[in-house]
């Protein structure tokens, strides 16, 4: 416990380091574009924009393993774009040497929206995110300072961070600068859900989705409200405790026993890609989770409140609502290129300059 409380300081005071750090503007501005229906990100766009440059070369890191230990594991590794940015194939993350971690991978989509992230939202700042994946012992396993060291042994990352920044020094601070502005970039608005809002013609909802989106509004907006379908709180959602991890949730984070088994609301947009479901991946289809609301449900003294009471969905009632969660696939978000691996790119980079120097 002493070490994770070593951690969380240590991370909250990088995290001031980085917000009082000043970065030059530099580069080509990047619109950050939503629906008129949406509400306005949280994000401050107006003293942090956005620019084509090092959106780029947030791309880059994002799929280069150089970001850990031995090379091997990339942010892309449990965050898969066409996947809806997390990944499918295990409950829990996976890291360098096999290592299991202890929670699945969020999936990341419209971050600008978020004021907090993580399963118990431990980070406030998505400009110092990349750093806690980086550092941790059963993701990459790797220190900022060995990461920036083995960048500078690149010239083609000196030509990247001289394109995003202006200049050529690499530095921890503009690695996660850069990694934070790439994924405010991936932003999942044009499912059906929202060509049916935007009243686009010949889009409407089938009887059976439209029978689904009323019960999604009867039972389930109070935590996924719409249009991003999520609250962005955090509540216990009356998951059995899982006796091996034993996961209190927030409450690791505060040190509130009113927060135990908290975890953040996670979004439902592209919720068809995104299994397994659940802060520790134990379910792995949407009719499993449904079943959960209305038959699994574990009394504890912070479940939400409005589980407290029976959730009624008949099995003809659950297949609707399955239909209505499949309108909220954005096929031209998960097959978008601009958020695919950079593979020419990459391959330049890491042969043979990068891979010739990756250990100290």
């Amino acid at each position: 416990m002493k070490n994770r409380h070593l951690r969380l300081t240590l991370l909250t005071c990088v995290a001031s380091w980085l917000l009082m750090a000043g970065f030059q503007q530099w580069g080509t501005p990047v619109a950050v574009k939503y629906p008129d229906f949406w509400p306005k990100p949280v994000y401050d766009f107006a003293s942090k924009p956005l620019t084509k440059e090092a959106v780029l070369l947030g791309r880059i890191l994002f799929y280069d393993p150089i970001l850990s230990r031995d090379s091997t594991i990339s942010c892309s590794s449990c965050h898969l774009s066409f996947t809806a940015f997390t990944h499918v194939d295990h409950n829990l993350s996976h890291g360098i040497d096999n290592r299991i971690g202890t929670r699945n991978a969020p999936a990341l989509v419209n971050l600008a929206w978020s004021k907090t992230y993580m399963w118990d939202g431990a980070i406030i700042n998505l400009d110092m995110q990349g750093l806690a994946p980086i550092t941790h012992p059963s993701e990459m396993d790797e220190d900022l300072a060995h990461v920036v060291a083995k960048m500078q042994r690149s010239q083609k990352y000196s030509a990247w961070f001289e394109s995003a920044f202006g200049d050529t020094a690499i530095t921890g601070a503009r690695i996660l600068r850069a990694l934070g502005q790439f994924q405010l970039t991936i932003i999942s608005a044009n499912a059906k859900y929202d060509q049916v809002m935007r009243g686009e013609p010949g889009i409407a909802f089938t009887d059976q989705e439209a029978n689904g989106y009323r019960l999604f509004q009867q039972n389930c907006t109070s935590c996924h409200r719409e249009p991003l379908f999520t609250d962005g709180s955090f509540r216990n959602n009356g998951l059995p405790i899982d006796t091996l991890l034993n996961d209190q949730g927030r409450m690791r984070i505060t040190q509130d026993p009113s927060d135990a088994r908290l975890f953040k609301v996670p979004t439902l947009r592209n919720v068809e890609f995104s299994s397994p479901y659940m802060h520790d991946g134990r379910f792995k289809s949407l009719y499993q989770v449904l079943t959960h609301y209305t038959d699994g449900i574990a009394s504890s003294p912070t479940l939400d409140a409005n589980l407290r009471s029976k959730v009624a969905l008949s099995p003809e009632a659950r297949v609707d609502l399955v239909a209505f969660l499949l309108t909220l696939t954005d096929k031209q978000f998960l097959f978008n290129r601009e958020f695919g691996y950079p593979r020419e790119l990459l391959l330049k980079a890491n042969a043979p300059e990068v891979s010739a120097g990756t250990q100290p």
